[in-house]
């Protein structure tokens, strides 16, 4: 009898440590995150996010009281609030006002709404990327707005064919970046409210009244991107580029070198290291740039630092390009390596910013619809934009990738998971099939 209770009493304490062990394992105040750049844990980039945010944040969720999503929401919050403490979440149950729910605009099962000082913003996706896009356009203090000019040819910001901006555009806006379009033939400068300016790869000549009204937005302390494209010297924008004391060499850069990288067309230029500027500072992602013309100082009242430049095999092929002309001096090429992207910067004539700021790149399609997946083209131009915008807080936030996406694997592995995954099932098979036929011959 006395055994049998000893070891009821001992299954009993083992129930309860076994209890209680699960129920601290979920009471647990430090973590460690083992995946590789710790892509489970929250990014570095996220994390400078929170501390640039010096008021408190308060997040409220829109969630039905017996729905699993409150847990989802409090655990996915938590890793944020480890680093910024005044970040404080509430459930709200939609239930006890539908009239209130509706007039503030709430649409979704556990909507997020972010309040920071006196703005707010509506968030229907849970992921890091959409939190810390969310963060980003807080931080900014308010959102910026980006004149595109139209009416030539050029990019379109909010367009999906090919050559448009629009998905880059649409990461922009997620940030509280906001494209308008600026047509010179219905007005006549750029407008006050506008943060910067981008000229995008016109296909046709400017009118003299356009180029005139983008250097009265230079002469006026305004920021400015201008992309070009090779063959884009003749259209009207030499005094634009007079003003900036910038140049655009005759034909487009040529680079075999990117046959390393598995690319075939060396009109394409993979670049893998930037020159010190603030834009390109940490960062470490491959970018390409389909189409490139060289960019070259002439005069001008800039401070000029070299944004992007192509490698020692590189040159320029002064006669159009047809495949891969071979270098030849004779024709006026030139041997890289080559600038094709410049940042300027000068005191600003506007009392409202300190720093006057430029960035030209001899490309236009590196940002496109077609090529914006490319590597980091994508986090290059955040950066421009960001840098540009003045907003240096967020200039490397950039999208975080995983660095290990890719399997590179020889023929010897390739040989071996061959055989591992389909010659080693078929032996064993093999074997199990004779086994059976000699037990059942017994």
């Amino acid at each position: 009898m006395r055994a049998r209770l000893d070891g009821l009493l001992f299954y009993t304490l083992l129930l309860l440590a076994a209890a209680a062990l699960g129920y601290l394992s979920t009471c647990y105040a430090t973590s460690w995150d083992w995946t590789y750049a710790a892509r489970a844990s929250i990014a570095p980039q996220s994390i400078a996010v929170l501390h640039e945010l010096k008021q408190p944040l308060q997040v409220t969720s829109y969630v039905d009281p017996g729905s699993a999503l409150r847990a989802t929401i409090s655990g996915f919050i938590a890793r944020y609030q480890r680093y910024k403490p005044d970040l404080t979440l509430r459930f709200i149950d939609p239930a006890t006002d539908p009239a209130a729910i509706r007039a503030a605009g709430i649409s979704v099962d556990g909507e997020l709404v972010l309040r920071y000082g006196d703005r707010s913003l509506h968030l229907t996706q849970l992921s890091d990327q959409s939190f810390t896009d969310a963060l980003a356009d807080l931080a900014r203090g308010g959102t910026r707005l980006v004149a595109f000019v139209t009416g030539d040819g050029e990019r379109s910001a909010d367009g999906r064919a090919n050559a448009d901006l629009g998905s880059f555009m649409a990461q922009m806006a997620a940030q509280g970046v906001r494209a308008l379009p600026l047509n010179f033939a219905q007005v006549a400068s750029v407008p006050q409210n506008a943060n910067l300016v981008v000229l995008a790869s016109p296909l046709a000549q400017l009118a003299p009244g356009a180029t005139q009204a983008l250097v009265h937005w230079l002469h006026d302390g305004g920021n400015l991107l201008w992309l070009t494209d090779p063959g884009s010297e003749h259209l009207g924008l030499a005094p634009l580029a007079k003003e900036l004391g910038i140049r655009a060499l005759p034909g487009e850069i040529i680079d075999p070198s990117g046959a390393a990288a598995g690319v075939r067309d060396p009109r394409v230029l993979v670049v893998s290291h930037y020159p010190p500027d603030p834009i390109t500072r940490d960062f470490a992602l491959d970018t390409a740039f389909p189409g490139v013309v060289a960019l070259a100082r002439t005069q001008g009242n800039w401070k000029y630092t070299p944004l992007l430049v192509s490698s020692p095999q590189s040159y320029t092929a002064a006669a159009g390009v047809g495949a891969a002309p071979a270098y030849a001096a004779s024709a006026g090429d030139l041997r890289g390596p080559l600038d094709f992207g410049f940042t300027l910067t000068r005191l600003s004539a506007n009392p409202l910013h300190t720093e006057q700021r430029v960035v030209v790149i001899g490309d236009g399609d590196f940002l496109s619809n077609t090529f914006l997946g490319n590597g980091g083209n994508a986090a290059l131009g955040a950066r421009i934009f960001d840098w540009l915008l003045g907003d240096d807080t967020l200039v490397h936030l950039p999208p975080r990738t995983a660095p290990d996406r890719h399997l590179n694997i020889g023929q010897r592995g390739l040989n071996a998971l061959t055989l591992t995954l389909i010659a080693l099932p078929l032996l064993l098979l093999a074997l199990a099939s004779a086994l059976w036929l000699r037990r059942r011959r017994r």
